[in-house]
């Protein structure tokens, strides 16, 4: 395989390497560098609940490239159109929020392959990802590199959970904490014991599957307790709240009245 199309983050999920990340939510090159700078293994670069366009994200891209953090791009839905925009631009692991079933699964696989193994549009010449058409074979080499992580984040997709797990071409299972807690009845609580209970066994099950298991932890004893029960990609934060809670606890430090960082236990 060329160099150029080697994805660091997928191979350590394959060694069963544990892996820290970062949630950028801030939109920014900028600010996506500084974070690439920190030394997290991977960057999440939201564009589902953040408002970034094709354009940011792709900015995004470029300001972590120089760096060993492995930038993982989150579309705003798993849509056949969207997977080969982001795809295009350079992005090697994709995290797709919102898959729940087998069926949703598969075609996700489908729009991140090309012919004949799935239905990726054909654009290499005129493609970040295929550096312009100067990557030989491009299309013979880059389904091996590429990886594919889909969101598990609702009670319907818990009871399908062993069925998408099936699926050829899943690479990770990402347990979303705020969406799940709220379609099991505990909005805003993902601390509930049912709900923690559920994430344990869910985490559990994907991992004896074979399959990497992701999740995203705003609260430090939360992110150590899903390592525990063998998450090996874990976020560990959110940029922009660890900014605002920067942000108050220093204000907080001068002007009496003014609080302090607010007590989260989930995105």
């Amino acid at each position: 395989m060329n160099a150029l199309l080697s994805n660091p983050f997928k191979e350590r999920l394959r060694k069963g390497e544990v892996q820290i990340g970062l949630w950028l939510s801030s939109t920014t090159s900028y600010m996506a560098e500084i974070a690439a700078t920190s030394g997290y293994d991977w960057l999440l670069i939201d564009g589902e609940h953040a408002p970034n366009t094709i354009q940011d994200l792709y900015h995004q891209l470029q300001a972590v490239a120089p760096y060993a953090s492995q930038p993982v791009i989150r579309p705003v839905e798993g849509s056949k159109s969207l997977i080969k925009q982001v795809l295009d631009i350079g992005a090697q692991t994709l995290l797709i929020p919102m898959v729940d079933t087998a069926d949703q699964a598969r075609q996700v696989v489908s729009a991140t392959r090309y012919p004949p193994y799935g239905e990726r549009g054909v654009g290499a010449s005129v493609a970040r990802a295929a550096r312009w058409g100067r990557i030989e074979n491009y299309m013979a080499q880059v389904n091996d590199s590429l990886c594919l992580l889909v969101q598990v984040e609702s009670k319907t997709a818990l009871d399908n959970l062993d069925e998408i797990l099936d699926v050829e071409g899943i690479d990770g299972v990402f347990i979303g904490p705020a969406d799940l807690s709220a379609s099991l009845g505990y909005p805003d609580n993902a601390g509930h014991p049912e709900v923690q209970r559920i994430i344990e066994t869910s985490i559990r099950r994907i991992r004896a599957a074979g399959k990497a298991a992701g999740f995203l932890a705003v609260a430090p004893d939360m992110a150590q307790q899903c390592l525990a029960w063998g998450a090996n990609f874990v976020a560990v934060g959110v940029d922009t709240m660890l900014y605002s809670d920067a942000l108050d606890q220093r204000l907080a430090m001068f002007k009496s009245g003014k609080n302090g960082p607010r007590i989260k236990g989930s995105y």
